[in-house]
């Protein structure tokens, strides 16, 4: 498969931190590929996890206007547990964070960063009208939602990329490319790494199967 031709997609909740943590990288290496996130609204992160800020954003507000009203809210709070700096690089990968279910292009491979993030992901595509007969690979890896954990993971993504990008068949490649990444990184299997193919427009057939600690679905839609 030519470069060019492999369209990634990475989602998170909000297209904040672990979906732009691997656009970045992404990007980076030469891929096509957007991030998005699929809870709306967008909700900004609080001094700490435990207390979130009170605004909320639709998926067109910029990044440089969050971290304006989070500058003037608080300088040195956000300043210090580094969600300035979060969206200032934000801003410079795209203008705004950008939401999965108002997106119509399409992607060979979709990355999603929680279980909760996959359904939402799934249940989209399942409800789209088939369009071009084309199968696209989800991917789910469980992601803590930290710079670092998402900085970590973003690597592996991109891993995960490079096999699909070098094999001649997807189709085939698919499970292959998983499963050796998880014999490297055994360490990583408690964490889950999902895999799903989508094909809309041919009815619900449901295979399961297990590979290398970790649940691999092909769906036929």
């Amino acid at each position: 498969m030519p470069p060019s031709a492999l369209g990634v997609a990475v989602v998170c909740m909000i297209n904040m931190n672990r979906s732009m943590q691997a656009h970045s990288i992404l990007q980076k290496k030469g891929f096509s590929v957007c991030s998005f996130g699929a809870r709306s609204p967008v909700r900004l992160p609080g001094p700490t996890r435990c207390r979130p800020h009170p605004m909320r954003c639709d998926f067109s507000t910029r990044y440089v206007h969050m971290c304006d009203d989070l500058s003037r809210k608080d300088l040195e709070c956000y300043r210090g547990n580094g969600i300035l700096h979060i969206l200032e690089r934000k801003e410079r990968i795209k203008p705004h964070p950008e939401r999965f279910q108002e997106c119509s292009d399409s992607f060979e491979v979709i990355f999603t960063c929680e279980e909760r993030v996959y359904d939402q992901v799934v249940q989209e595509l399942c409800a789209r009208e088939q369009v071009t007969f084309r199968a696209v690979h989800v991917v789910d890896m469980d992601i803590e939602d930290t710079l670092e954990e998402a900085t970590f993971r973003a690597f592996l993504i991109c891993e995960l990329c490079q096999s699909f990008q070098q094999a001649d068949d997807m189709e085939d490649s698919g499970s292959a490319a998983v499963g050796s990444r998880g014999e490297n990184r055994k360490e990583h299997s408690s964490h889950g790494l999902l895999l799903l193919t989508v094909m809309a427009g041919f009815g619900p057939l449901l295979i399961k199967n297990l590979c290398v600690g970790f649940r691999i679905r092909l769906y036929f839609l």
